[in-house]
């Protein structure tokens, strides 16, 4: 069964467990987030983004395009680190040939710092994470038009005046809506500090609790608990969706650390994203 979270304004669904699987679907923004498992309803979707081309996290892109070609949808989007663009499409053609089915996608190859507009307002924003493979993580933002402030006092008939005069009334800002951050170390909190500024952060939490230290989280270049937990007074996000704990802590087990190691302020807007009871999937 799937996991589903209400995080602010945003749905986050999919399967999440490090090392085995992740898979995950924000609706509104109309993404998939990594492909670790292929996911039937997950193949109407147009957009796929992948963090990094480990198996857990890219390995069922071959079988989510077989599912879209009995759905009958067209070529998809995939955004992707720019290193593993050429290896990606190798694999695909190779499963292609083994399927004797076309699995043609359209690549979008991203750098950090790289912007990519999606829609009409909607844009994403790609930073770099820290694995020892080419990773990326992704802020997506809506950008919009908000009045100065010099003229916030101005009634709405002397705003529409001057707008129809020429004058320049409004600036364009980034609202960050929503930013996904997996397989990384906590030093993408330093080098991407406006992930903290972000509406809701997606961010993983292998580990939770004594059994693996801080040390050996970041020898294996992922996140421990306590290294948020230090961090507690800078987020600033509405919400924070926890995903990517290790297997070798039950789903109970994860949210019983959660709620022991966060303070109260933060874990009041935390979601753990995980079974609400029972095992893992699979």
């Amino acid at each position: 069964m799937l996991t589903e979270v209400q995080a602010g304004p945003y749905t986050v669904r999919g399967i999440s467990v490090g090392g085995v699987y992740t898979s995950l679907q924000v609706p509104e923004l109309e993404v998939v987030l990594d492909v670790g498992l292929p996911i039937r309803s997950f193949a109407g979707t147009d957009r796929i983004f992948l963090s990094h081309a480990h198996p857990d996290h890219a390995s069922g892109l071959g079988s989510l395009l077989g599912i879209r070609r009995l759905m009958n949808k067209g070529t998809p989007q995939v955004f992707l680190p720019a290193e593993v663009e050429a290896p990606v499409q190798e694999a695909l053609a190779v499963l292609s040939r083994l399927h004797h089915t076309n699995m043609e996608v359209r690549t979008v190859p991203l750098r950090p710092g790289d912007v990519h507009k999606l829609g009409h307002d909607l844009y994403v924003r790609a930073f770099r994470t820290h694995h020892p493979v080419p990773s990326l993580g992704y802020q997506f933002l809506r950008r919009i038009a908000k009045l100065r402030p010099e003229f916030q006092g101005l009634p709405p008939q002397e705003i529409a005046r001057r707008r129809q005069a020429g004058k320049a009334l409004f600036d364009e800002v980034d609202r960050l809506e929503l930013a996904y951050a997996t397989d990384t170390l906590a030093r993408v909190l330093e080098t991407e500090p406006s992930l903290f500024d972000s509406r809701v952060l997606i961010l993983e939490a292998t580990f939770v609790d004594a059994r693996h230290t801080v040390q050996a989280a970041q020898e294996r270049w992922h996140l421990h608990l306590d290294e948020l937990a230090a961090r507690a007074d800078q987020f600033r996000n509405e919400a924070l969706v926890l995903m990517h704990f290790s297997q070798a802590f039950a789903p109970e087990e994860v949210r019983a650390r959660v709620r022991e190691r966060l303070p109260a302020a933060l874990h009041e807007r935390v979601h753990v994203f995980a079974p609400t009871s029972g095992r893992w999937f699979g």
